[in-house]
């Protein structure tokens, strides 16, 4: 059997640092004044949702919080009245073991292995929750503040988050859960209304310059890469190291015949995202494909964008999203074949099968809006 250990981690962005070992936080400072300020109130709920898109900093947010909180210092503003900020200096004893994964008074929740343990599950189960007993069993003999990490909770099945709302409604002494979630929606509304809310927002284009600077991220595209990664630098992150440029361009290519395609195409497109071992890239062409009937709704609302993500784009949306009843319409799709690649990878489908499902499905759509 594999070794659990040699999986990835669901945390981590392949080709980035993990978030716990981020030497800065970029954006946010609002929400960092506003945890600063509960801090020194006395005021600190037992559990915050950190909501906002997929990687802009929501887990970099959140082991800045949690060094903060696990250390009792209350962040203080700047000499020349900067706002507060989270996070402690690199050489401090807690940023130290928070760095090395090794706090014990930090726990992290999230997907851990399958039951065959080959592959990683597609949710967060109760199982991976109820290990919190023991976290908090083992560190209430230290008698310092105790936190968790949960990322994503949007990835919670039912009967995790039933545990989660638990400790929320009974929360343990000194304890604060941070749950990091891109999909608040998609939460139990109890878990929601438990939480004090974060709102995190896209980064500004100085502000994922500089993470991807930070990174070492280069790349011959600057324009089509922040038109695709919206204000997320996990987004340009994973398009730049993924070649995720060639293969969202590979992708317009390939419905620019819309509303027919090549087949022959289609099944050659969706055997090389799905193929096995390649688990990052089918990933990534899930994300592309969800960002195309994202940006063709827009299209259909606000007109042919300014700026493409690939050659022919604009041209493309343009053609497929004239009106509002297009624009509803690609919603709708982009709404149902996420369920459906939920769905899908939860019980294991077939990679290639599921693209090529998505791919006919958009070729339905574009015939019945033509």
């Amino acid at each position: 059997m594999p070794d659990p250990s040699d999986l990835p981690d669901p945390t981590r962005i392949e080709g980035a640092a993990h978030p716990r070992e981020a030497v800065t936080l970029h954006g946010h400072a609002a929400a960092e004044a506003a945890v600063a300020e509960a801090l020194a109130s006395g005021r600190v709920h037992s559990g915050w949702l950190i909501t906002g898109p997929e990687g802009i900093g929501k887990a970099t947010f959140a082991y800045r919080m949690a060094a903060t909180l696990l250390s009792g210092e209350v962040p203080e503003a700047g000499l020349f009245g900067e706002a507060p900020a989270l996070g402690l200096p690199p050489d401090h004893p807690d940023a130290r073991l928070l760095r090395a994964g090794a706090h014990p008074r930090l726990a992290i929740v999230k997907r851990g292995p399958n039951d065959k343990g080959d592959r990683l599950s597609a949710e967060i189960r109760a199982a991976d929750v109820r290990r919190l007993k023991n976290f908090f069993h083992l560190s209430v003999t230290d008698g310092g503040q105790r936190v968790v990490i949960i990322d994503a909770a949007d990835e919670m099945n039912v009967t995790a988050a039933n545990a989660v709302l638990k400790e929320l409604e009974e929360p343990p002494a000194r304890t604060t859960l941070l749950l990091v979630s891109h999909q608040p929606a998609r939460l139990l509304p109890t878990i929601r209304s438990r939480c004090r809310i974060l709102r995190l927002d896209p980064l500004a284009p100085a502000e994922l310059k500089a993470v991807l600077e930070e990174q070492g991220i280069t790349t011959d595209a600057p324009e089509a890469l922040a038109v695709l990664a919206g204000g997320s630098a996990g987004r340009a992150i994973r398009l730049a190291s993924d070649d995720g440029l060639h293969l969202y361009a590979e992708l317009i290519r390939l419905l620019e015949g819309m509303p027919g395609f090549d087949r022959a195409a289609a099944i050659a497109f969706a055997e090389k995202v799905g193929a096995r071992g390649a688990e990052g890239r089918f990933e990534l062409a899930l994300g592309l494909i969800d960002l195309f009937l994202a940006r063709a709704a827009r299209a259909g609302l606000v007109g042919e964008p300014d700026a493409q993500g690939a050659p022919g784009e604009a041209r493309l949306l343009a053609r497929l999203a004239p009106h509002d009843r297009a624009a509803r319409g690609w919603a709708e799709l982009g709404a149902s074949l996420g369920a459906r690649a939920r769905a899908a990878k939860a019980v294991n489908l077939d990679p290639p099968s599921l693209i090529l499902d998505m791919l006919f499905r958009i070729e339905e759509a574009a015939r019945a809006a033509a």
